[in-house]
């Protein structure tokens, strides 16, 4: 009994073979050049309403924060039992919206777990089988010329304006919309919306009926630098 947990303790203290150097840098620099590509995808073929430029430069980060992990903790189970400990005690919060961005992240996480445990063939051929489908997709579908736009309302405490009907205007005119802010202070209201535009008649249909609805408002409409 005693040799069995003699060999047990060996077993979590013993580590595997020194990680070699080349190695990681060859993996660091595949991360470099995936992760800018599917960065460069998600913008492009993307059908998020969030800014994907800012949000894209976090794939890189993850990707790599990833296989740094993994790298390291491969080499001893008493070093992967520590990182179980510690991710247990941290809270991960992330304004994820919508699941197409959530499909990115892991992806961008699956890449950094392959490179970490020394998988580049096969993280080389399901990063193009990915692409295959994401522009494949995107070319069958047709070519998505819509923009993103905020969209901000406000009116004085002479104007009563109902957020819902401002809701249905929205939704009428505009492909997509998500209500990003409503505020209501001594009368004075304003509301924001980020809207996908496709057509510039969309917007002006839209200005012409809420105007007539409520001619005494303030309306602006700015770019969400989706792009």
């Amino acid at each position: 009994m005693e040799n069995k947990w003699n060999l047990f303790e060996k077993f979590l203290i013993t580590e595997s073979s020194s990680i070699s150097l080349i190695d990681f840098l060859i993996n660091s620099c595949a991360i470099i050049v995936l992760c800018f590509l599917l960065g460069l995808t998600y913008q492009k073929v993307a059908k998020s309403l969030s800014n994907r430029k800012d949000f894209s430069a976090n794939f890189m980060v993850l990707a790599f924060t990833t296989m740094l992990i993994i790298t390291i903790v491969k080499s001893s189970l008493a070093l992967s039992l520590g990182l179980v400990g510690a991710l247990s005690i941290v809270r991960f919060r992330a304004a994820i919206k919508e699941p197409e961005e959530l499909a990115f992240i892991f992806f961008s996480i699956s890449i950094g777990l392959g490179l970490g445990a020394e998988q580049l063939p096969i993280v080389l051929t399901a990063f193009g089988v990915f692409m295959l489908i994401l522009w494949g997709r995107f070319f069958l579908q047709g070519k998505n010329e819509s923009q993103n736009l905020y969209i901000s309302i406000h009116s004085g405490s002479d104007q009563v304006i109902e957020a819902s009907d401002i809701d249905l205007l929205v939704k009428k005119h505009f492909n997509k919309s998500q209500l990003k802010r409503y505020d209501q202070n001594e009368g004075a209201t304003e509301i924001s919306f980020i809207a996908d535009i496709k057509k510039t008649q969309d917007l002006e249909s839209f200005r012409k009926e809420i105007v007539t609805k409520y001619p005494k408002i303030n309306l602006s409409f700015l770019d969400s630098k989706a792009y």
